[in-house]
């Protein structure tokens, strides 16, 4: 049973089974009705929705369409939950997707994921990029919610904030009296080799220029997509790196990294955001969220 009309629910479904066959076996039709009813979908707006392609993907104006009917597909579950209470699995029958930065998911987010998943049943599509860039799965409806550092809400969304995630430049004790021995200066950073996440990353070169108060293009770059991986690389005199500090105990106790700015550090706010309507399954992710990321993240108060 769905209170969205056949036409809504096969887009929604072809584009997260990125396929009409997946859409057809998860509505339980063919894949020549699942086709029938995008066409008449897109007759009706006047706008092609589907890149039809392997795998399906949304066109610009798909794109649009589904950050709305999205939160839509929630709700729907929770109403059919209240109302045919044997349903009651409806809302986790799929998993939620949610759009967050690996610093979190390496830190906090996991608790927070885990206490939703077992006290409430909720499953979970998380989708990883850099907290700068996560928004754009939420602005093209790929998921419901974000955890961002962009503090204006998207149009139709809520925003809750989170805290500051503390970032601190590390490397071995070997690789910072190799190459740091005069100091922090920009000759030390061209020279020195550096850890990045990705090329979306900026934290080094905003730490380089907070500095020395120049920009300054190392001319040895490795980049490496884990912030654990970053961590271990430094350790290994692989270079020098950002690094959140949560995860750091260990590494600096053990003696493996030293912080080479002990009084100098970046700060990166933090973000949930979701689409602005009444869920029960939103409200639950958002206080755990908060309650989960508090002792992490910095605050003003602290």
């Amino acid at each position: 049973m769905s209170l969205l009309s056949p036409q809504v629910a096969a887009f929604i479904a072809v584009i997260e089974e990125e396929s009409f066959e997946g859409a057809a076996k998860r509505l339980s039709v063919t894949p020549s009705a699942i086709s029938q009813r995008i066409k008449t979908l897109e007759d009706r707006i006047g706008q092609l929705l589907v890149i039809r392609q392997s795998p399906c993907q949304p066109t610009p104006a798909g794109e649009r369409l589904l950050s709305r009917v999205k939160p839509m597909s929630l709700l729907e579950a929770e109403v059919l939950a209240d109302f045919i209470p044997e349903q009651d699995n409806l809302p986790r029958s799929h998993p939620l997707p949610i759009a967050v930065n690996e610093d979190s998911l390496s830190t906090w987010l996991i608790t927070a994921l885990a206490e939703l998943n077992q006290h409430y049943g909720n499953r979970f599509d998380i989708r990883i990029d850099d907290q700068e860039y996560t928004l754009d799965h939420l602005k093209n409806g790929s998921v419901i919610g974000a955890i961002t550092s962009e503090k204006t809400p998207l149009q139709g969304c809520t925003v809750h904030t989170l805290g500051k995630m503390r970032y601190c430049a590390i490397a071995s004790p070997r690789f910072a009296e190799h190459y740091f021995k005069q100091g922090l200066t920009a000759a030390a950073f061209q020279q020195a080799p550096v850890l990045i996440y990705n090329r979306k990353d900026p934290l080094q070169m905003r730490f380089m220029k907070a500095i020395t108060n120049k920009s300054i293009t190392p001319a040895n770059i490795q980049y490496l997509p884990s912030s654990g991986g970053l961590v271990d690389a430094a350790a290994q005199h692989m270079g020098w790196t950002m690094a959140a500090e949560g995860l750091l105990d260990n590494a600096v106790r053990e003696g493996k990294v030293v912080n080479l700015a002990p009084d100098t550090w970046l700060e990166e706010p933090l973000y949930w955001q979701h689409a602005a309507v009444r869920s029960k399954i939103l409200s639950q992710i958002t206080q755990v969220f908060y309650s989960a990321s508090y002792s992490e993240l910095q605050h003003s108060d602290g």
